[in-house]
């Protein structure tokens, strides 16, 4: 059954408070998806996020985002007053996560004062093989003062047990703090599913395929990872050059060692994608081909050009996870650098994959993501949040490949691309569409919400109230 959705991260939609929030205007945009006849909700990943403000880069990938945690929704549960976040409302229409960082925890903490830790025992004790582990990293974070873990003290950095002990009793309300964002994260996230699923709304979350370096991840399981001594990488994650980038993407992130990881049949995974599967009804991959090969940077390196691929664990891991979890829907970002064994690996698994519209208008007809070469196993895009809005997108074209769109879609009038995409997607074979919120809104590229490869500028775009009226 062909079917349809919409992309929208959270942090965009709109609220008083500077960002987007799992409070009445996530709910809001449940019943617009509803009245505009939508199936899906696909979001970006959700975690806390670190330097730079990339969802992709986390602080832990089990975490949910204190930022969304709702102001309104903590009032009516008796933890806070409405003066006590008054004086920060922000309705601009870019988040400014300066701001947000010096003045969430503010609110949060003083709703922490007023709750009873006893009412997230049970939520402790569910979640115990990671959040113990998240609380108190970002526990040790405020007293370093956000420095990453690599400069803490030796005792702390390499988790001396009695030291942690040490610290941990010390600190034991501000360890308490950092489970209580948890548990209300949790309890408002899980709340907003619940309603879009009995609205006939299922949510795609958005995997990354890496940790970020600086996380309770890598800290709390360095033999996870390809480290050295000193728990510094030797090799990192990115992708080889091409006539956008010559040198190739450095993205930093520290590589698994799935030698170790297969040791106990890949159970830091399992419980990874198990923990996802409670959150989101289906789960989108990053970088899928990076399990069949990951492209590995020597980390003292300043571009990619000398990185080499290297075997990833293949099907062994995603038959780990049918092994104890049973069948989880996902979709496979099989975007980027496709060789045969990819190709190999997907038709294995039989996950769907993604086609990008903006890809696919090569004026010589031959690209995969060209409507007439979809197939029904495809989950086909306008554009993504790395790509530019349609409209943006449009500009970026030559005389040449304007030409070519406007003619194999029929079209004649440029201001009617956005739509003339949208149209080609929603009436593509694909088994389901999803359009990015801001191409049907016929945002240009004041919508982007990333620029790959830029650092500063990104993840900052909110729609307007009355967008979900249009």
């Amino acid at each position: 059954m062909r079917t349809s959705g919409i992309l929208l991260p959270i942090f965009s939609l709109p609220n008083s408070y500077g960002i987007g929030t799992l409070g009445k205007e996530a709910y809001q945009f449940v019943d617009f998806l509803v009245e505009a006849k939508q199936s899906y909700w696909q979001v970006l990943p959700i975690g806390p996020t670190s330097y730079g403000d990339s969802p992709y880069q986390s602080f832990s990938v089990f975490a949910g985002n204190p930022y969304f945690i709702d102001f309104e929704s903590l009032k009516n549960d008796g933890l806070l007053e409405e003066e006590d976040y008054q004086e920060y409302v922000d309705e601009s229409l870019s988040i400014d996560y300066g701001k947000i960082y010096n003045t969430r925890y503010l609110v949060l903490r003083k709703a922490y004062a007023r709750f009873d830790i006893n009412l997230m025992k049970s939520f402790e004790k569910e979640n115990i093989d990671w959040l113990e582990d998240f609380s108190l990293f970002m526990t040790l974070k405020d007293y370093h003062n956000g420095v990453s873990f690599l400069e803490w003290e030796d005792c702390y950095k390499f988790r001396n047990k009695k030291a942690l002990t040490s610290f941990k009793k010390e600190h034991l309300e501000d360890v308490n703090f950092w489970k209580f964002t948890q548990y209300y994260f949790f309890k408002q996230w899980n709340a907003l599913r619940e309603y879009a699923n009995t609205k006939g709304i299922k949510i795609i979350g958005d995997m990354p395929i890496y940790t970020a370096l600086d996380s309770s991840d890598v800290w709390a399981n360095p033999n996870l990872f390809q480290l050295g001594s000193d728990l510094k990488p030797k090799l990192v994650a990115g992708c080889p050059g091409d006539d956008f980038a010559p040198l190739g993407q450095l993205w930093g992130n520290p590589l698994y060692d799935y030698k170790v990881m297969k040791e106990d049949n890949f159970a830091w995974w399992v419980r990874r994608v198990e923990v996802a599967s409670k959150l989101f009804d289906t789960i989108r991959i990053d970088h899928f081909r990076g399990f069949e090969a990951y492209f590995a940077i020597p980390a003292s390196d300043s571009d990619a050009l000398r990185g080499k691929w290297k075997k990833g664990p293949n099907v062994a891991l995603f038959n780990a996870i049918k092994k104890e979890l049973g069948e989880i829907d996902i979709i496979a970002e099989n975007l980027g650098f496709l060789t045969e064994g990819v190709h190999k690996m997907l038709n294995r698994l039989g996950y769907p994959g993604m086609k990008i519209l903006e890809f696919g208008f090569d004026p010589k007809g031959d690209s995969e993501h060209i409507p007439h070469h979809l197939t029904c196993n495809d989950v086909v895009y306008t554009g993504t949040h790395d790509n530019p809005p349609v409209r943006g997108w449009y500009e970026t074209l030559s005389d040449q490949e304007k030409a070519f769109l406007h003619e194999y879609l029929y079209f004649t009038n440029p201001y009617e691309v956005g739509n003339e995409l949208i149209r080609a997607a929603l009436a593509s074979v694909c088994y389901l569409a999803i359009i990015p919120f801001w191409d049907y809104l016929q945002k240009g590229n004041e919508a982007r919400i990333n620029t790959p490869s830029i650092l500063g500028g990104n993840w900052t775009f909110r729609i307007e109230k009355n967008d979900m009226n249009k």
